[in-house]
């Protein structure tokens, strides 16, 4: 059957013996799912390595002598010593057959950092600051722009602009603002990245005199600071920031006007769009209740056009997160 459909084609083999295809098809399947014998055991070639010395081979490789380096370089070594062991590609497979194929050099291993998780659910219970560079009147110009951010109420508690940027003067922000917020000991963490004002001697000791517990992103991982980021390209996407600061009293000026809008005028998409002032200072349940009185007298006047019946005036967020874990993803 086989020959002649090779010749004249399946369909018209069928035809010829009068078979029908179908019925061929069927019997080949019956024929595939019959079990298969299984394979036998490969022999060892006479040539073989004994099991002694493929003891030897791994225990050279693995000796203190050439623990980190590579086979080709073992195989290499001992050629010149008048030592021959195997060919390195046998030296591979025994390696191989102890999952021992991998980096052999002793090199640094990076440790594994724990995400920071962090929840707040009122005010003054957790800060994030950064710096930002605002361009100067020259190129290589710029004035480093401290700012610490409250991450429930989005309110910008402290800032400052200066000509450096230092782990001594972040202390003296983080002190005159905890001192201005009343941040009582065990009340506040103050969020960071990992650069050297945020890691210095100075405020370190600071934050352990005030009782305020440190945390910091993971290295190279800028979503572990997700409201300080957000807050800055707010702030650069605004419509009358300049490109260059012409000094730094001009840079001071700017800030200060962007800083009182922000935290009392803009209406945060985060917050449900409440401003961070109200949602700081505890104003926004009264300007939710004015909503809803505006929204129901709406309501009354054309129901009709509340498709989904009466509105309802959303409150803040309940509680806000860095980093939430899975089974806490819905308070977010």
């Amino acid at each position: 059957m086989s020959a002649l459909a090779a010749k004249i084609g399946m369909k018209r083999a069928c035809e010829v013996l009068g078979v029908p295809r179908s019925s061929l098809y069927r019997a080949r399947l019956s024929c595939q799912d019959q079990p298969h014998p299984s394979p036998q055991p490969r022999q060892a070639p006479a040539h073989a390595l004994s099991r002694e010395e493929r003891i030897e081979v791994r225990e050279t490789l693995n000796s203190e002598r050439f623990m980190d380096k590579a086979p080709r370089q073992v195989y290499a070594a001992l050629l010149d010593e008048g030592q021959y062991l195997c060919h390195w590609r046998t030296m591979y497979r025994i390696l191989s057959a102890h999952d021992e194929v991998r980096e052999r050099r002793r090199i640094r291993r990076h440790p594994l950092y724990k995400k920071p998780e962090l929840l707040a659910t009122a005010p003054n219970q957790v800060w994030s600051w950064d710096i930002t560079y605002l361009r100067g009147p020259q190129k290589w110009e710029h004035y480093p722009l401290y700012t610490v951010l409250d991450i429930y109420s989005r309110y910008v508690v402290g800032w400052m602009i200066a000509e450096t940027e230092s782990s001594d003067l972040a202390r003296q922000l983080i002190a005159a603002t905890a001192l201005k917020q009343e941040i009582q000991p065990d009340q506040l963490t103050l969020h960071a990245d990992n650069g050297a004002p945020m890691r210095g001697k100075p405020l370190s000791q600071l934050l352990v005199d005030l009782g305020i517990t440190k945390s910091h992103n993971r290295p190279h991982t800028s979503d572990d600071n997700p409201f300080s980021e957000a807050h800055f390209k707010t702030m650069k996407y605004r419509p009358d920031y300049p490109d260059r600061f012409t000094s730094l009293a001009e840079a001071q000026v700017w800030a200060r006007c962007f800083f009182t809008w922000y935290n009392e005028q803009h209406y945060h998409s985060g917050l449900n769009l409440f401003t961070p002032a109200s949602v700081h200072f505890g104003k926004a349940t009264a300007v939710q209740q004015q909503r809803q009185t505006v929204m129901l007298t709406a309501y009354a006047a054309h129901p009709a056009r509340f498709v989904r019946g009466q509105p309802l005036a959303k409150g803040t967020p309940a509680a806000v997160w860095i980093n939430p874990p899975l089974a806490s993803a819905d308070l977010s």
